[in-house]
């Protein structure tokens, strides 16, 4: 349309028309476009905020659990520390308990090395001393085990040779090769021993 039919009779009406038709039309497309409705963000925020309450919540938890480990296996250390300290002790005071009673043994014997007696006097001084230790073992309840005239046991005796005897029991101890050694009713070792043989007992 030019500057002429524009200003014409009638162009006013078809401006008009012209102008009302753009009007629909862009109505028109304004039903076309996607629909926002409200508020649809809003659950979304909701969402994360929940998300990262639960995160933090979870984080807290671990830092938690891992406090708590930490002094559990402080706990732990400790508890062993003192439990081999207390062994440790017990193997002490047991030790001390078992050497307290030889001090005096040693030294008597230590005395008996210094001395100038006559052989004599130094076998005395040696058979006080071995008195001596007999009642140490005494009192840890260590004690000898029965050999000479007591009949052969291999549960506490170990022959190391025989002989041939007529008036003993077959079977008895005659000579004590090396003393043997019971803790209460525990053999520590068995005693060495030397017994006899009694054919005529044998045959019968």
């Amino acid at each position: 349309m030019g500057v002429k039919d524009w200003f014409a009779p009638g162009a006013r009406t078809k401006r008009k028309e012209t102008t009302e038709m753009k009007t629909e039309e862009e109505l028109a497309g304004l039903h076309d476009m996607p629909e926002f409705e409200v508020g649809t963000e809003q659950p979304v925020t909701n969402q994360a905020e929940a998300e990262n309450t639960e995160l933090a919540q979870a984080i807290g938890e671990r830092d938690a659990l891992k406090d708590r480990l930490a002094r559990l296996q402080a706990e732990f250390d400790n508890a062993r520390k003192r439990e081999a300290k207390e062994k440790q002790d017990i193997r002490d005071y047991a030790v001390q308990g078992a050497v307290e009673p030889f001090l005096g043994v040693m030294d008597n014997f230590q005395l008996a090395l210094k001395a100038d007696g006559s052989a004599e006097q130094l076998r005395n001084g040696v058979e006080l001393i071995l008195k001596q230790m007999e009642e140490a073992l005494r009192g840890l309840n260590v004690q000898a085990v029965e050999t000479v005239g007591a009949q052969f046991d291999p549960r506490v005796h170990e022959a190391l040779g025989s002989e041939e005897r007529a008036d003993v029991p077959d079977h008895q101890v005659l000579e004590e090769i090396r003393r043997g050694y019971k803790l209460r009713e525990k053999l520590l070792r068995p005693a060495l021993v030397k017994i006899a043989t009694n054919a005529a007992q044998v045959s019968e």
